[in-house]
């Protein structure tokens, strides 16, 4: 039985697109990852399927050890986007959850459970430094202090909040300026000084933004303490 027409030319097609297939896979041609991506069973799986790096606790790129919190840092850019604070994966801080604002955010944690027992954002601009001296002055031994800048965080500072901020292990504090950026992680009864702690600072020469510097963004691992009387 003959072919009509139409079967002729179907069959014509066929053929020349097989033959452009197998020439491509033959000399290297795009056609070839075709063809071997159906012989090979993976067409329709994405052959160039993209490989995506392993995310872990609040965007680390390694896991933290046993006993050991993961965080990240993220002060203020300008007086424009507001500062993050992230722990264990939940996020304490940030302008989502409405609960950041111009000056000091402060998270406190209690450093045996890592359950988080308050934050605060504290206006240091027009603000009331006593409010902030009322916070600090009655922590109690073992508690986590995270602390992220937003626009101006100094300039209601006083020598006794200075004074405070370095017995939880800050060493930047004491020079921290007008719209500094400043992240921090300290400790109640910490002996020695912070490894948790960048400053940048307030420079017209250096400055990212108009009239403050870039955003910092710090990030780590943070072992628990054992309980007190252990």
């Amino acid at each position: 039985m003959r072919l009509t027409g139409p079967l002729r030319a179907v069959a014509a097609l066929l053929l020349v697109g097989l033959t452009w297939l197998l020439v491509s896979a033959l000399f290297g041609g795009d056609g070839g990852s075709l063809v071997r991506s159906f012989f090979m069973g993976e067409w329709g799986r994405g052959h160039h399927a993209e490989i995506r790096p392993r995310r872990y606790k609040c965007g680390l790129s390694a896991p933290c050890p046993p006993k050991h919190l993961a965080f990240r840092l993220v002060s203020g850019a300008a007086n424009v986007i507001g500062p993050k604070i992230c722990l264990e994966d939940k996020m304490l801080m940030s302008s989502v959850k409405n609960n950041v604002g111009r000056g000091l955010n402060i998270a406190l944690v209690n450093g045996v459970t890592g359950e988080l027992l308050e934050t605060r954002a504290f206006d240091m601009w027009a603000g009331e430094v006593t409010d902030l001296l009322q916070f600090l002055r009655p922590l109690y031994e073992g508690t986590l202090v995270f602390v992220a800048s937003f626009d101006d965080a100094a300039t209601k500072m006083n020598d006794e909040v200075r004074r405070l901020l370095e017995d939880l292990g800050s060493t930047a504090v004491k020079e921290l300026a007008f719209r500094d950026s400043w992240v921090f992680v300290g400790a109640k009864g910490i002996e020695n000084k912070s490894p948790f702690e960048q400053r940048m600072k307030n420079s017209k020469s250096s400055n990212k933004y108009e009239g403050w510097p870039e955003s910092l963004e710090m990030d780590g691992c943070i072992p628990l303490r054992p309980p007190l009387d252990a």
